[in-house]
Parts: C-alpha cells; structure tokens; sequence
C-alpha cells in the first residue's frame, strides 16, 4: 500500500501540505486556535480543555500566552509546567516533544517543516519536517528560532535570539546565530 501524505509527512518523507486530510486536520487547528486566541485571562480552564483538545498531550499547568499559533495541534506533547509567552509559533509537521518544567520566551518559534533546496522539487509543492525535542528544565530565550530535526539537553539555556540548527546538549548556556555552547553548567 502507498503511505498517505500524512504518513509521509510524519515519516520525514516529502509530503504534499495541500492534501484534503491534512488540510482538514490544519482547519480543525486553526478553529480550535481561532477560540483559544479570543480567551481572556480569566478562561484559564476553558484554555486548558482547547488545548487538551489541540495537543497530542499535555501535561499538568501548562500556560500558553495568546497569541499562539501552529499547524496541526496533535503532533504537539508537552509536560507538566510548560510556559510559552506571547506570539509563539510551533510548525508541528512532525512530533514536537516538549519536557516537563520548560519556560518559552515571547516570540519563540519551533519548526519541523522545511522546504527542499533543490529549486525543482520545491517547486513540486512538496514539503519536508523533522522532530524536534526538548529536554526537561529548558529555558528558550525570546525569538529564538528552532530548526527541523534538533534536540535540546536538559537543564540548557537557549540565549534570546539564538537560531538552533543543530544539537544542543545537556546543561549548557547556548546562543547565537548558528547557535553554540558558550559555557557549561556545573
């Protein structure tokens, strides 16, 4: 049997974002995230019950400050105590893993979706993603920008504005454009 879309997408494969599975799975999101955008501070609880409904799971205390944004919700998991500030984006075209105790400045972005670098197959439509994990206790400085396929240690800073493209480990302070370990944790 020929993968769906879907199935390509989640695999790391290329994928067509304009399928009707995936564009139905991406207007599902965007009402869901349309009704979380318009509450106030005081529908903590009817934010929490959106967001169980968007997220593939989610942990206890988890605090998202609208506006968030993201593509399809389900292929997102985070732990207990999760806090992303304002105007966060997470492309979740491939499984975003996100540890327990982690705080997101305002304007953090995460993608897992990229678009290939050779002009005729880009032109095709097609589409790419890669996961991203985020170990426990992480801190992720305002408008850092996540790329496809990186994995950040536990108890690592990610300095403001820093663009992830590759690995970062385990207790570190990292920053910068590419992003680097600037020291090590004790």
């Amino acid at each position: 049997m020929e993968k769906t879309e879907k199935q390509k997408m989640l695999a790391g494969e290329l994928y067509l974002a304009e399928d009707p599975e995936l564009a139905a799975e991406n207007k599902r999101a965007s009402r869901l995230l349309r009704r979380y955008n318009s509450t106030t501070e005081e529908q903590q609880d009817q934010r929490q019950q959106i967001l169980q409904e968007l997220f593939g799971n989610i942990g206890d205390k988890v605090s998202i400050v609208p506006p968030f944004h993201c593509d399809y919700g389900g292929n997102i998991f985070v732990g207990d105590k999760f806090y992303m500030n304002y105007g966060c984006v997470i492309l979740d075209c491939n499984p975003v893993h996100i540890g327990e105790n982690v705080l997101c400045a305002p304007y953090v972005q995460i993608y897992t979706a990229y678009h290939p670098t050779e002009p005729e197959i880009r032109l095709s439509g097609r589409e790419l993603a890669a996961p991203i994990n985020i170990g426990n206790n992480v801190w992720i400085g305002g408008s850092a920008i996540i790329c496809p396929g990186v994995t950040i240690g536990d108890n690592t800073t990610i300095g403001a504005g820093s663009v992830v493209v590759k690995d970062i480990p385990e207790n570190v302070v990292a920053a910068g454009n590419p992003c680097r370990v600037i020291r090590y944790l004790s």
